[in-house]
């Protein structure tokens, strides 16, 4: 396989390693997501749960990341980390050059909505609306003008495949256009990361593969993808696999070093 781009930075263990273990520094703009031996705790009931023990990650601009583990494994709580819809109890998180893990609520709300997009399993659209006035919800809000707006969500639509939807509501599309509809809203603000949180778990295999195809173009065209899931043959679509355990990062490897030690059928395209 040639080498390029996305290969230099999955293979560079030693210089991930490094930029995370330069507490305080502001990474170079090579690199998107940075944190550092970020934790997060949680009072339940008076009982302390330790989601994570001091995770250090760091991601390439332009990579495309899967991060798995099995339910308690702390995914789910680095990923509000990660999209800014939590903050940690101790360590740093950098996103695209900014230390998020010290901003307020308020500052946090803004750089959601501008660095990240975020896809979920279930799609969250306007029953009512067509899928050109889904995706151009968020530049509504972002106070965009019409104009604009249209010809934004036009361009979303269009790398998704679904320039010929535009018209269609979403009880008008299927399972996996409906999917696609979500891409392109969360791709309409021009984020730094696309956040797809268990973005196959309401379709069937088929339409999964079909979604993770649109994953791995979008990547191939240079957004930063980062999926969470606890599926591998979802996670095997990634140019790289971390996967979390009690906490902290028990693997962070290529995508074909992953499927080697797991078993999992997908070979890299």
């Amino acid at each position: 396989m040639s080498t390029t781009h996305d290969d230099i930075g999955l293979s560079t263990t030693g210089e991930r390693r490094a930029v995370t273990a330069t507490s305080g520094a502001a990474p170079t703009q090579d690199w998107v997501i940075v944190t550092r031996q970020l934790k997060r705790q949680y009072d339940m009931g008076g009982e302390i749960v330790r989601a994570l023990r001091g995770v250090d990650l760091a991601i390439r601009r332009n990579e495309y990341v899967a991060i798995m583990g099995p339910s308690g494994s702390g995914k789910s709580t680095l990923m509000n980390l990660i999209g800014c819809l939590d903050t940690p109890n101790e360590g740093e998180y950098w996103l695209n050059g900014m230390l998020v893990s010290e901003m307020s609520d308020d500052q946090l709300a803004r750089v959601r909505n501008k660095e990240i997009g975020f896809v979920f399993q279930t799609f969250n659209l306007l029953p009512r609306a067509t899928a050109l006035q889904n995706v151009e919800l968020p530049l509504v809000y972002a106070g965009i003008s019409a104009d604009e707006r249209k010809k934004r969500a036009m361009e979303a639509l269009e790398r998704v495949q679904l320039g010929q939807r535009v018209h269609h509501r979403p009880n008008e599309l299927s399972g996996g256009q409906r999917q696609r509809v979500a891409i392109a809203r969360a791709l309409v603000n021009r984020p730094s990361i696309l956040l797809a949180d268990e973005p196959t778990g309401n379709l069937d295999s088929q339409t999964s593969e079909e979604i993770m195809k649109v994953f791995e173009e979008l990547a191939t065209h240079g957004q930063t993808v980062v999926m969470v899931t606890h599926e591998p043959d979802i996670a095997a679509h990634a140019k790289r696999v971390v996967v979390l355990r009690d906490g902290v990062i028990a693997s962070d490897e290529r995508r074909d070093q992953f499927i080697e030690r797991v078993g999992v059928g997908h070979a890299a395209p």
